[in-house]
């Protein structure tokens, strides 16, 4: 059972690393947000299975639900696209 709690968080570690990689690299803002709740919601996993629940119950609302809802009306504000 412990060999599969590491390989999840491993696999959320790496997708992680992805989604941020692939963040830094959008021209397009709302995909960067995007990609920035997924790494949200990797790290989110993580703290999961390496026992934080306390963290995981303060991050999945911040991180993944108002941080992106806040991104989204002020790049409803400015330009989507970066240049």
């Amino acid at each position: 059972m412990e060999t599969l709690f590491l390989f999840i968080a491993t696999v959320a570690a790496l997708l992680s690393v992805v989604a941020t990689y692939l963040a830094i690299r959008a021209r397009d803002m709302l995909s960067a947000v995007i990609f920035s709740a997924v790494q949200s919601t990797a790290y989110a996993i993580m703290f999961y299975i390496f026992m934080a629940p306390d963290i995981v119950l303060v991050y999945i609302p911040v991180s993944v639900g108002v941080l992106p809802a806040v991104t989204i009306l002020l790049i409803k504000r400015t330009e989507r696209y970066e240049r």
